[in-house]
């Protein structure tokens, strides 16, 4: 894959290979670019576009049917010697755990966006959780050909989204509102674009000479903040020679303390090979991350990013070599002490897996059938478990479906189906409910779902349909009343004979069932008490509204027996038929769950997002700073459970793509009049 010189994967100048991830906001360009570096290093002959769905990215059918990434890509390339794989990460942010999960691993990311401000909260998420995990990162401002607003109008127009200073490393050339290439900050050499080819260097532009000047003296001001020599040189008037500048660009990018700016054209090939050099100079080894990840000291260690489940070669497990050596063959140590045996070790492109020689620290490889080891474990070759690397865990779901089955037959296919669906995205869960009997899969948003049912069918050939989840409703009661519940029959030989006398009262919202009784003299033998009391808990399934029935309590008053014709069977039936005939007397009310949701969105949607909550019945509990968040908010709230359903799609929809939220159910409470009536009708509809 790529252009991997030989089975082992090694590469002409010795040095490690280097894990890249490509992380942007939705249809920023990451595919694209990853295709542009495979033709700009020789992997490709012909770069293909998303557009014509011939990339090497996006190749997985669901993929390709909605024009966007859903998983990872991988790739392999070498380039003036050094080896690379680039991790292609979904844009959209249903997707972003498959990329966060991948981001453990690697050295460095390049972040591709456009200059566009509508994307700013979308980038400052994503380079949030790159600043959080402490990896070193590049911004590579893509479709510089489109630009509209000048790149020295844009940094500070992007920079309220990273707590690191945008360091701009390269100005375009324009000429006549096109841009034909770009001068080079820290050579102070100028370029001119080659539609997929390398830029030709040309003299300086006396037209961009002033700006030029201007430039490069900001971003030397930014890398002296943290280079006191370099501060002096230039309060000075003295020019730092540019290996200085490079050496500082390199030191300070893999330190975290800025995020150095390049820019370019995917789509036309242009700024890859300039990109690619930054990579190669600048980008922190395998070395550099193990000391960073805790595992520099471990003898073996490498660290799972992914699971794949395929057709034939059963499971590939995609895992980031950060020290020592991994042959097929080898025996792994996960985390939990269990051991698994590699059966082989591959390179992929795409998802296609093509096996090679054993991987050394550096290599990201596939390795086939490590059953037991999920995404974000750490795996050893010693006996002894890894030094864990620490892998994020998996985000809420914020959106729910019942799973429906066209053939009842495929009912035990389903759930190993489900069980492989969730290793490979764990960011999807599963739940099967006593409450309305379904089967639930939650993940993070509309198309996340959508992708989830349209791989149950395309992997599993599993034929479902996609229903909507039931809200557990609940009953209760408003008033006492005491009743008599009496089974008598008489069929030839032996009759059936239970009489009770039974109090239903309500009890304090939360209490659920509780049985009581104050049985003298006998008149229902001891024996037979636990009957009636099951007898109430089978009514208590269905209320008089046709929903589970809670805060009761039920007190045995009275009764009498029959010597011969009492039993337990008896005494059942006459504790529910006294239930059924004393329940729609009590004033039955129905309930709904109330969620507590906490959500978070930019301080400038809080007020649309106040609206929404309002306008779904919901009641605003107050609202404060995100922390650690600059320019959120965090709004809380109580919403009933059925005006969850689409939430997100209407949170993202105000908050350009990012609004999301937890939640957790708070209470029950009372639901009367049209609304209740529209619940039981929907629900007695649904049993019919």
């Amino acid at each position: 894959m790529g252009t991997s010189d030989g089975p082992s994967g090694g590469h002409a100048s010795g040095r490690s290979s280097r894990c890249i991830a490509l992380v942007g906001p939705f249809l920023s360009g990451k595919t694209t670019l990853l295709e542009a570096i495979l033709a700009r290093t020789g992997g490709l002959t012909r770069q293909g576009t998303v557009g014509e769905k011939n990339t090497v990215g996006d190749a997985s059918a669901e993929a390709r049917a909605h024009g966007m990434s859903v998983s990872l890509n991988v790739a392999d390339v070498t380039f003036l010697g050094d080896g690379f794989t680039f991790i292609d990460c979904p844009g959209s942010v249903e997707f972003q755990h498959e990329g966060a999960l991948a981001l453990a691993g690697v050295d460095a990311a390049i972040v591709v966006t456009e200059p566009d401000p509508k994307r700013v909260p979308a980038l400052q998420v994503i380079l949030k959780s790159l600043e959080d995990r402490g990896i070193p990162h590049f911004l590579f401002l893509n479709k510089i050909d489109s630009f509209a607003t000048p790149v020295r109008d844009i940094i500070p127009m992007l920079q309220p989204a990273s707590a690191k200073p945008l360091v701009l490393r390269q100005i375009p050339i324009w000429e006549n509102g096109i841009a034909t290439g770009f001068v080079d900050l820290a050579s102070e050499r100028a370029y001119v674009y080659r539609e997929h080819a390398p830029s030709e260097i040309v003299a300086l532009p006396e037209s961009v000479a002033a700006r030029e000047k201007d430039a490069r003296f900001h971003m030397l001001e930014q890398l002296a903040d943290y280079d006191d020599a370099l501060m002096e040189q230039l309060l000075s008037d003295l020019q730092p020679p540019n290996d200085r500048v490079f050496n500082d660009l390199a030191m300070e990018l893999r330190q975290g303390l800025i995020c150095p700016v390049l820019i370019g054209s995917a789509e036309n090939g242009n700024g890859i090979f300039r990109l690619l050099k930054a990579l190669r100079h600048e980008a922190p080894f395998v070395e550099d991350t193990a000391k960073r990840l805790g595992v520099a000291t471990a003898r073996s260690a490498a660290y799972v990013m992914k699971s794949y489940h395929t057709g034939h070669g059963g499971k590939l497990s995609l895992v980031r070599v950060l020290t020592g050596d991994l042959p097929d063959g080898a025996t792994v140590t996960a985390a939990g002490g269990s051991s698994e045996r590699v059966a082989g070790v591959f390179t992929l492109r795409g998802e296609e897996p093509v096996k090679r020689g054993a991987a050394r620290a550096g290599d990201t490889v596939a390795l086939g059938r490590l059953d037991g080891v999920k995404a974000g474990e750490t795996v050893s070759t010693d006996k002894a478990p890894a030094a864990r690397v620490d892998a994020p865990a998996a985000p809420e779901p914020v959106l729910t479906a019942a799973i429906g089955l066209k053939d009842r037959k495929d009912e035990v296919k389903l759930s190993s189906a489900l069980a492989k669906l969730i290793d490979e995205d764990p960011s999807l869960t599963v739940e099967h409910t006593q409450d309305t009997h379904q089967t639930l899969l939650k993940g993070q948003g509309e198309m996340h779902l959508r992708v989830a049912f349209e791989r149950l069918q395309r992997k599993h050939g599993i034929a479902v349909e996609r229903l909507k989840a039931q809200v557990p409703y609940k009953e209760t009661i408003r008033k006492s009343v005491d009743v008599r519940g009496r089974h008598k029959k008489q069929s030839g030989g032996h009759g059936q004979f239970g009489d009770v006398v039974i109090r239903i009262a309500p009890l304090p919202r939360g209490s659920g069932f509780r049985f009581d009784e104050t049985i003298t003299g006998g008149v229902v033998p001891r024996q037979f008490i636990p009957s009636v009391e099951i007898g109430v808990e089978d009514y208590l399934k269905s209320g008089p509204l046709g929903f589970p029935v809670v805060d009761v309590a039920v007190t045995l008053l009275d009764g009498s027996y029959h010597t011969v014709d009492s039993s337990d069977m008896a005494f059942r039936q006459a504790g529910r038929l006294a239930m059924s005939e004393g329940m729609p007397q009590c004033q039955p009310v129905l309930l709904e769950p109330v969620n507590w949701v906490e959500i978070a969105v930019p301080s400038e949607a809080t007020a649309r997002v106040n609206a929404i909550i309002s306008s779904r019945r919901g009641q605003i509990l107050g609202f404060d700073a995100r922390e650690g968040w600059t320019g959120w908010d965090v709004v809380a709230a109580h919403l009933p459970a059925s005006e969850m359903d689409d939430l997100i799609v209407e949170l993202r929809s105000a908050t350009s793509g990012v609004g999301t939220y937890r939640t957790r159910f708070d209470h029950l409470a009372e639901l009367s009049g049209r609304l209740a009536e529209l619940v039981q009708a929907s629900h007695q509809h649904a049993a019919e």
